[in-house]
């Protein structure tokens, strides 16, 4: 196969067509938001025609939703494919109840105290959830993400730039009724992973979603490939298009620059599908023209903030 990273750009829209932000994030399937800036500046990567202000009205008009998706991680997704999606990705009980246990908080009904903690309330902030909870620290996220396993909690719009928790019949006017035919799930899966990512293999599938291979392999779907995309765009940190496959795209910086450890991806500068170094605000060290992009960022989140 010729390279496939050209055009794993292109499927993930690294031409930046001119689109609304909802219809971006469905044509995504789904983006990275543990860090809500980065989750903005991902959509900024990938499309114009809109500022950060427009990702937080989609936000607040309910049309896309902050949720524990794949892998367990947050994502903004189309609010309308969190049944289907969720059913499939969602977090693993098993999984927050032992990482409580290692926290030292039990007890009967975890989630059904975070549901009486949050109904009625509207968005919480941490601290305003762990008051309620008697938690603290990690402690609060992993019961908040128990809530969000039976679909009854997402996260709100942000509030002072913290991430608010909010009940999902309070937000969406109900509890998330997950799609119970698995198949149809899957098929879904297969068909919107692979227009967002090819070319990829069941193996990136099952990274990416969090899936079984097993799952990921009856899920896959084949899909035209794009012409490849040729030029110069800045991702944010924990960008997609360093968490989308099972390999990482290509760098010609070491590897450790990129991600440095401790669960942590930074911003990158991606050239013709390869990232070839780390940007900020105040620019890059890079013979690379960017300053056009800079510039996009700035008017970006300069626009949101006022």
């Amino acid at each position: 196969m010729n390279d496939p990273w050209p055009r794993r750009a292109a499927a993930q829209l690294l031409d930046r067509p001119r689109t609304t932000v909802p219809e971006l994030v469905r044509q995504l399937l789904a983006v990275q938001a543990q860090d809500s800036r980065a989750a903005a500046l991902a959509l900024r990567a990938r499309g114009t025609g809109f500022t950060r202000q427009d990702v937080e009205q989609a936000i607040r008009a309910r049309e896309i939703t902050r949720a524990w998706g794949p892998r367990g991680t947050l994502h903004l997704i189309r609010t309308d494919d969190l049944p289907w999606l969720l059913s499939l990705t969602r977090p693993s009980t098993a999984t927050i109840a032992r990482r409580l246990r290692q926290l030292g908080v039990t007890g009967d009904d975890l989630a059904g105290r975070v549901e009486k903690a949050t109904y009625g309330q509207g968005p919480l902030t941490k601290a305003e959830l762990g008051e309620r909870l008697g938690a603290e620290g990690q402690a609060i996220i992993h019961l908040a993400a128990l809530a969000a396993e039976r679909g009854r909690l997402v996260l709100g719009p942000d509030r002072d730039g913290k991430a608010t928790y909010v009940h999902a019949a309070d937000w969406l006017g109900a509890p998330i009724a997950f799609e119970p035919d698995r198949d149809k799930a899957l098929k879904e899966l297969g068909k919107r992973y692979a227009h967002a990512h090819a070319p990829a293999t069941p193996e990136d599938l099952a990274y990416w979603s969090g899936v079984s291979l097993k799952d990921a392999r009856r899920a896959h779907h084949d899909v035209p490939e794009k012409e490849p995309w040729e030029g110069t765009r800045l991702v944010p940190a924990f960008d997609e298009f360093l968490l989308g496959w099972k390999e990482r795209a290509p760098m010609t910086v070491p590897t450790a620059v990129i991600v440095p450890g401790g669960g942590m991806i930074r911003p990158a500068v991606v050239k013709d599908g390869k990232i070839v170094g780390t940007w900020s605000l105040g620019g890059n060290d890079l013979e690379i023209p960017v300053d056009q992009e800079i510039a996009d960022i700035a008017n970006f989140l300069h626009i949101t903030s006022k």
